[in-house]
């Protein structure tokens, strides 16, 4: 029996073979990226956020979404607003904080980016069987629940 399939029957090596395995997923989308992107991986994850959630949040709701503290996320606001990839505007009903809008150059780069990390990975679902794909297609929203829970 191969190994993974040996460390899979316990829940500690379920554990310990997913964490490497989306690790190493993640590690190559990662590399999967657009190679004129010079935006930190967190900074994408905050155009990514964002984008998902509308366009438009307060640093507050993203440092809550991206699971940092606020002063780090105003850095990182900072640093993507310099780059032309947010816009700050007030809120509408509380004076004291702002809004991190997606700019249309941002938004350009989250889809261009997505788009070139889907055709990799669609490329490789192919090599898969379609009994694989099905699994997976199961496996996928039980993934991102583990990924929201705190």
């Amino acid at each position: 029996m191969p190994t993974v399939q040996k460390a899979i029957r316990t829940d500690a090596g379920l554990a310990s073979e997913l964490r490497l395995s989306v690790m190493r997923l993640r590690r190559r989308l990662a590399n999967e990226r657009h190679p004129d992107n010079e935006l930190s991986i967190n900074q994408m994850g905050v155009l990514g956020c964002l984008f998902r959630n509308g366009g438009a949040l307060t640093i507050g709701e993203l440092a809550a979404a991206e699971k940092v503290q606020p002063p780090s996320m105003t850095r990182t606001v900072n640093c993507l607003e310099g780059s032309g990839d947010v816009v700050r505007r007030p809120h509408e009903t509380d004076g004291r904080q702002v809004v991190v809008e997606l700019s249309d150059a941002g938004r350009a780069r989250v889809l261009a980016d997505r788009d070139r990390r889907d055709a990799w990975l669609a490329q490789r679902l192919r090599d898969l069987t379609a009994e694989e794909r099905a699994v997976l297609r199961q496996a996928a929203p039980i993934l991102e629940s583990l990924a929201q829970k705190d």
